[in-house]
């Protein structure tokens, strides 16, 4: 246990969090994304899981220690519901409180469609895997970066 780090981090994904670069992407995916077969074609090249949490739950952890890109209109996207890319599901909307209090202002998350964020995944630096069960808890968070300190 380490001081000042959210305990459901762990070092897996800490290190692939230190890692990534500026305008890297982050996927977070449920139980029912073919996490395993996507995560072998990206930067990291195996999967990263966080069980027994909600996708809010490891954002939040996630954002905890990584800032989003405020060189991009939207560092955050959400997976579109087939046939009705504007609904959000309650799972969406807790990601989306997430971002926001991580942010300290509201972020609107962009929407991609389905077999887009696919495409985007195998592209991604990593696959961190949830223990989402619900249907559409999969998400893109691209890494921002860190100032440096005023003298």
């Amino acid at each position: 246990m380490l001081k000042g780090l959210d305990p459901v981090l762990s070092a897996d994904v800490l290190h692939a969090l230190k890692s990534m670069g500026h305008g890297d992407d982050l996927i977070i995916a449920d139980l029912n994304f073919p996490s395993d077969s996507v995560a072998h074609s990206t930067v990291l090249g195996g999967l990263l899981r966080l069980e027994n949490v909600s996708a809010a739950r490891a954002v939040r952890a996630i954002l905890s220690v990584m800032p989003l890109d405020s060189f991009v209109a939207e560092p955050a996207l959400r997976m579109e519901i087939v046939g009705k890319p504007d609904e959000i599901p309650p799972v969406q909307a807790e990601v989306q409180a997430e971002i926001d209090r991580a942010e300290g202002k509201p972020l609107k998350m962009g929407s991609i469609e389905r077999f887009a964020f696919y495409d985007l995944a195998r592209k991604s630096y990593c696959v961190i895997q949830t223990g989402e069960r619900r249907f559409y808890g999969c998400f893109v968070l691209k890494k921002g970066v860190i100032p440096p300190d005023e003298v």
